[in-house]
């Protein structure tokens, strides 16, 4: 395999390995690490390019991220974003200020200069994606201005071409930078030079190749779920572990309706051996009381790995594969100094097995591209996320009971059969549904009701790491309302079409 020609120095941001998503979008691979093994690497590698990345850091605070100084003085084309142009303006000479007046998150509109080949190709205003406090009031010598917010309050974008050096106050590598790729494949084609060396055929042979050598004559359990993670990863290591490899499916009791049946069917697409473990009243003992969203992980996370680890002794099983993604470990704080949105049930876990995450580095959307290439079924291909824990972190400010998880295991199975019946659903990235356990007056047969609303979210993304809400159509919440009220224990339905951020995509 080629030598990877582009470096991302990881500063800390939540969009870290988003921008090593869009790079492989655009058919290159690259190297995404933090400073200090930076400047390992770079001792023995000379890349092509180097991005650095944004971050929740002030360049102003002495302990933020450093990347190493030698890159400044390489001759390496370097792409500095968010916080990275921030350093890159610090380090050469230039001011940065926190300016009230000047922060910006969401949305914003710039206007570049059509001299810079950064912009070829894009034509007048544009709409980017950004989030950041602190801006630059002084450029470093040597530098100029490529683009500016459209009310010219902010330097959006900066450039020396002497030096190779440029930087962006946005993030391209978010799907809402409406030219994000072009701007990103102008600076790795036209300024750096560099070559297309992915595909998606790539992955599925590493993979293979990989966890053969790492398990070796060994065998190994699978986390299982049904959904297009573990189903799409059973498919691609299941033909070379044969009888090796036995995947896990563990009944919580916070399955959807159907589900038991849609793991077995998809386990049998995938090829792989399952076992189904019904653990459904050690769950709810387990998680008793709880209504903490980050308590309810916590303790599902602790059974979740006595229960795989069980079931691995049994199957004398040294290792524990699962179907994490790139947003699971972003999500947990696990990539660079990436703060904690939420804890994943299967992501920093204390095993005593050796654990192997073959998706790390991948995205939802790159996990659907390989099932396709597998010639997976749609309902693996297609189907959409559901969280490891289940209904049990969609029951909200109330602890988790039988009697409340088959209220909404009910008003899921409604909402999900009129969304596909109008179809509505296959334009959501993710449908959830949720019980909000703070109890509402109604009437229900002329007599008073006193019961839990349902809150309704339908999201749209491609990689989860930032989304956008979605607003249905008035008849089909009308639909919605009017059936799903008819189950006696509920009264309301309840909407969000919140962005992420600042919401989230699941309720906790």
């Amino acid at each position: 395999m080629k030598p990877i020609q582009i470096l991302v120095i990881d500063l800390g941001s939540q969009y870290t390995l988003i921008i090593e998503r869009t790079l492989r979008e655009l058919g290159y691979r690259s190297a995404v690490l933090p400073p200090e093994q930076s400047k390992k690497w770079l001792i023995s590698h000379k890349p092509n390019a180097i991005i650095l990345s944004g971050g929740s850091f002030s360049v102003h605070l002495l302990d933020s991220p450093r990347p190493p100084d030698k890159i400044l003085t390489m001759g390496i084309p370097i792409l500095g974003i968010c916080y990275g142009m921030q350093w890159l303006a610090t380090e050469l000479g230039g001011h940065v200020i926190t300016s009230q007046d000047k922060k910006e998150y969401g949305k914003a509109t710039i206007v570049h200069n059509k001299k810079s080949n950064l912009f070829e190709n894009i034509k007048g205003k544009q709409i980017v994606w950004a989030s950041h406090g602190d801006s630059i009031d002084v450029l470093p010598k040597g530098f100029r201005v490529l683009a500016k917010s459209s009310n010219n309050q902010t330097i959006e974008a900066i450039g020396n071409s002497t030096r190779k050096i440029w930087g962006l106050q946005f993030h391209p590598e978010v799907t809402h930078t409406e030219n994000g790729k072009i701007i990103l494949q102008n600076f790795l084609k036209k300024i750096s030079h560099c070559q297309t060396d992915w595909a998606p055929k790539d992955i599925i042979t590493n993979i293979q190749q990989t966890v053969r050598n790492t398990i070796g004559n060994q065998k190994a359990i699978i986390g299982f779920s049904g959904g297009v993670d573990s189903s799409t990863l059973s498919a691609v290591i299941a033909p070379s572990l044969g009888k090796q490899l036995l995947a896990i499916g563990i009944d919580t009791g916070a399955l959807r309706k159907y589900e038991i049946k849609e793991m077995k069917t998809n386990a049998k697409a995938t090829g792989v051996n399952l076992k189904i473990i019904n653990a459904s009243r050690r769950f709810q003992k387990a998680l008793r009381g709880l209504t903490h969203s980050e308590k309810k992980r916590q303790a599902f996370k602790k059974l979740y790995v006595k229960i795989l680890e069980e079931a691995a002794k049994q199957y004398n099983a040294k290792f524990i594969i699962q179907g994490s993604l790139a947003t699971d470990f972003i999500e947990s704080g696990k990539v660079g100094k990436a703060v904690l949105i939420k804890s994943h049930h299967n992501i920093g876990n204390q095993w005593h097995l050796t654990e192997i995450h073959p998706f790390g580095n991948l995205f939802k959307y790159e996990v659907r591209a390989l099932a396709q290439e597998l010639k997976l079924p749609k309902s693996i291909s297609e189907r959409q996320p559901f969280p490891g824990p289940g209904l049990f972190i969609r029951i909200v400010g109330t602890p988790v009971t039988l009697p409340k998880l088959a209220i909404l295991k009910e008003a899921d199975a409604t909402v999900t059969k009129i969304l596909k019946k109008r179809g509505v659903y296959k334009k959501l990235a993710q449908l959830v549904v949720g019980l909000i356990g703070v109890k509402t007056v109604g009437i229900k047969g002329d007599g008073r009701s006193y019961e839990y609303p349902i809150l309704v979210r339908g999201v749209q993304t491609r990689d989860f790491m930032t989304v956008s809400g979605f607003d249905f159509p008035p008849k089909i919440k009308k639909e919605i309302e009017k059936t799903v009220t008819k189950h006696a224990r509920i009264n309301r339905v309840w909407w969000c079409s919140n962005d992420k951020p600042p919401a989230t995509t699941e309720l906790e």
